[in-house]
């Protein structure tokens, strides 16, 4: 099991790279993390849903994803707290407090999940969530050093250099940490180390030495991880790589409650195109060839902070000017005449103007539609997955986006052509639906293939991982 001293210290990447490493030296792995907290999600072949991360590292380790590898997901909402996944089917809602008491109740399918990952695996690699000295949080933990002692798993401890501290936020683990917690910890690793290594080698024999833990490896930074989706929305913090050579600008409104954000990527990917990601304060940009409204977890309270910010101005103003607009999932519905919860799914029931530019009108219901789709749009093919809430109805799906094989007309049209809205997620990691929009935005294609991109950056963090990290000693340390 892989723990960290705090979120967001690289233990989604550093699972999925190992994943890929001993998968490359013919074990049979699973991703397995007990409790995640995101609102980045993917669809599962078994027709639930879990993280994008768990997602992401099987595909490194090559296998299809399960809902037992992520079996209790929480996806934030608004004022009711977070929805809560379990065992890929939403179980209902809870705010942080009720979730406390329902942990507890968790754990049988926590274990349940684990124990049929392990059936099946040669190795399960587990990644555990936040941090491991939430001694406040211990108390029925299923995520951490609870789930680590239950299922009796070693733990690696997984600290920082980047973000500064990394000795005091092992070290301090340590000390916080009550003596039959720390007793499961074997080992530590120190991620995204810059500069000479020689330089910390007292450093990690100093950790060491205060923590009774050994050192199992040093690992310099790696720049490709931008390649692959992230899985918290603390990835859209970081700046945006410059693009001299862009051609054309995507205009983003990051809403607080963002979800599936890593629809950008592919879009990223391109270097003809510049994806602006409008932060608060800021208005949408003029120059924009496309404004991409994303998903949203709460969609009327993210509409509700988009016209607080004066976006929806800013989307009139670029319509009026010939602009395009996308939006997708609940983007699609923010664009409607109107946007209704009546059983308060999301939020407080209630019913609000939407943004009026497709004539549509979208009903909120507890059924969510989790499936992976392929069809026809533009009169070009894609793959990709629909996960709603909600009925969209209304004359403008007169002109729908796309047909959908085995479910028929998706999405809606605006008369003009040039609104459009569809459930659909996973358009631009299809290489045809994209270089069809690029083309549509006056971009010359250029032949990015996008899945084979993150395939050879999970090859690449395997290899890298293989030189920086003791993965002998891992497995060692795995088999007890």
């Amino acid at each position: 099991m892989f723990q960290g001293t705090g979120s967001d210290v690289g233990k989604s990447l550093i699972v999925a790279g190992l994943a890929r490493a001993f998968t490359l030296r013919g074990l049979r792995v699973r991703p397995f993390k007990p409790q995640n907290m995101s609102n980045n999600a993917a669809v599962t072949p078994d027709g639930g849903e879990i993280g994008r991360a768990q997602a992401l590292q099987a595909r490194a380790a090559r296998v299809a994803p399960s809902v037992h590898m992520n079996p209790v997901l929480l996806k934030p909402q608004s004022e009711i707290g977070a929805q809560v996944i379990v065992q890929g089917r939403a179980r209902g809602t809870a705010k942080a407090a009720d979730y406390q008491k329902l942990k507890p109740s968790l754990m049988a399918a926590v274990l349940d999940s684990y124990q049929r990952l392990r059936n099946e695996a040669d190795l399960v690699l587990v990644e555990g969530a936040g941090a491991a000295s939430e001694i406040n949080l211990r108390a029925n933990d299923i995520a951490n050093m609870g789930f680590s002692r239950a299922a009796n798993v070693p733990v690696i401890l997984i600290g920082d250099i980047d973000r500064g501290g990394v000795i005091a936020s092992l070290v301090g683990t340590r000390t916080v940490l009550p003596q039959e917690d720390a007793a499961m910890i074997v080992g530590f690793l120190v991620n995204r180390f810059r500069g000479d290594p020689a330089l910390f080698a007292a450093g990690m024999e100093e950790i060491a030495a205060r923590t009774g833990w050994p050192a199992l490896g040093l690992i310099p930074f790696f720049p490709d991880a931008r390649r692959l989706p992230a899985e918290d929305a603390l990835a859209l913090d970081a700046p945006a790589l410059p693009k001299p050579g862009a051609k054309i600008r995507i205009a983003v409104p990051l809403l607080p409650r963002i979800a599936n954000f890593d629809d950008l990527d592919p879009l990223e990917a391109e270097p003809s195109v510049e994806v602006i990601r409008v932060r608060p304060g800021t208005p949408l940009p003029a120059d924009a060839a496309l404004v991409l409204l994303p998903g949203s977890k709460s969609t009327l309270a993210d509409l509700a902070d988009f016209r607080r910010e004066g976006w929806d101005i800013d989307l009139l103003a670029h319509v009026r000017r010939g602009g395009r607009v996308l939006g997708l999932c609940g983007g699609y519905q923010m664009l409607g005449r109107s946007l209704a919860d009546p059983e308060g799914v999301e939020g407080p029931p209630g019913s609000v103007p939407g943004l009026g530019l497709l004539d549509v009108e979208t009903v909120l219901t507890g059924d969510k539609r989790l499936v992976a789709v392929i069809g026809m749009a533009g009169g070009v093919p894609f793959s990709g997955y629909e996960m709603h809430m909600g009925v969209t109805e209304g004359p403008g799906r007169a002109r729908p986006f796309a047909d959908i094989d085995g479910a028929g007309p998706e999405g809606a049209i605006s008369a003009d052509g040039r609104i459009i809205g569809t459930y659909a997620h996973g358009l631009f990691a299809d290489d045809r639906q994209r270089a069809h929009w690029l083309a549509a935005l006056g971009a010359a294609p250029s032949g990015l293939d996008y899945e084979a991109g993150v395939e050879a950056t999970l090859d690449a963090l395997a290899a890298h991982l293989e030189r920086h990290v003791d993965l002998d000693r891992l497995l060692e340390l795995a088999a007890g």
